[in-house]
């Protein structure tokens, strides 16, 4: 797939000096522009587009063929809605992790195979399938309750536990050395946050941690966003962008980072725990 560039400012407003116009991939473009003209200048210079927006009803069209205009699509693994949130991308991940698990019945069944094995090819065959891309999820309290119930389910086909017989999901995790759902997801987005913080100022990976997306908020209350997210767990550290760029270069330094989150979500939990009590 040719990558375009344009001499007219046809794109979005990415940094003070430079505009963002497409996102090039081996298999794939995303052409990007503020109005509904901008794009089909853009359309009608390329092979094929994957993604564009526009509030205007008049219909892109590529060869005189009018191009759909679609609600969702897949890009790069991931499921891209014109809501803006994560909850198709989890349900479809979801899906293909149940997939993953009844592909691997004779595993779990197993008489032969040790529990620890099981555990690996679990986190290896099927948690990986379900939290890929949950690094930059927009996490709910519904979203973290279906992927928690999801691994719980997992879990207990592993050691084999059935009705009647009982165990809680703190004591289940902690027999195989498992982090709830909600931690695992906020490990695992910090490590990522981590490794684009070491790249060049120039990545655009980089560059969009801190983008502020152009046009004006619509009224009511303001959904929750991953940036909404990150800056939550920004306060709770007491850090700023500034300051985490600057531990970000020392490897060790963030991993005592990320330690002291997880820390801090552990001991709410515990103080959650007993509340309930």
């Amino acid at each position: 797939m040719k990558t375009l560039t344009f001499e007219e400012k046809h794109g979005i407003q990415w940094t003070a000096q430079n505009q963002l116009d497409d996102l090039g991939f081996a298999d794939g473009l995303v052409l990007l522009s503020r109005t509904h003209e901008q794009m089909q200048i853009k359309t009608a210079s390329v092979a094929a587009v994957l993604k564009f927006k526009t509030k205007n009803s008049n219909p892109i069209t590529l060869d005189d063929e009018t191009l759909e205009d679609v609600e969702s699509f897949t890009y790069l693994g991931s499921i891209i809605d014109e809501q803006g949130g994560s909850d198709a991308d989890v349900k479809a991940r979801i899906d293909k992790a149940k997939a993953a698990l009844l592909q691997l019945k004779n595993i779990w069944n197993s008489k032969q195979l040790s529990t620890n094995i099981k555990v690996t090819i679990f986190n290896m065959n099927v948690k990986a399938v379900l939290l890929y891309g949950a690094e930059i999820w927009r996490t709910t309290t519904t979203t973290i309750k279906k992927v928690q119930a999801l691994i719980n389910g997992c879990l207990h086909k592993i050691l084999n536990i059935h009705w009647p017989d009982t165990i809680s999901n703190s004591l289940l995790r902690e027999r195989i050395n498992q982090l709830p759902a909600e931690e695992e997801i906020r490990k695992r987005r910090w490590k990522w946050i981590g490794h684009t913080l070491r790249k060049s100022s120039n990545c655009i990976t980089r560059q969009a941690l801190t983008w502020n997306p152009e046009g004006r908020l619509e009224s009511g209350r303001p959904k929750n966003t991953l940036r909404r997210e990150i800056k939550a767990d920004m306060e709770r550290m007491n850090n700023n962008w500034k300051e985490l760029e600057r531990i970000a270069q020392d490897r060790v330094g963030w991993r005592m980072l990320m330690s002291g989150l997880c820390s801090f979500a552990k001991s709410n939990r515990r103080k959650e725990g007993r509340n309930f009590k």
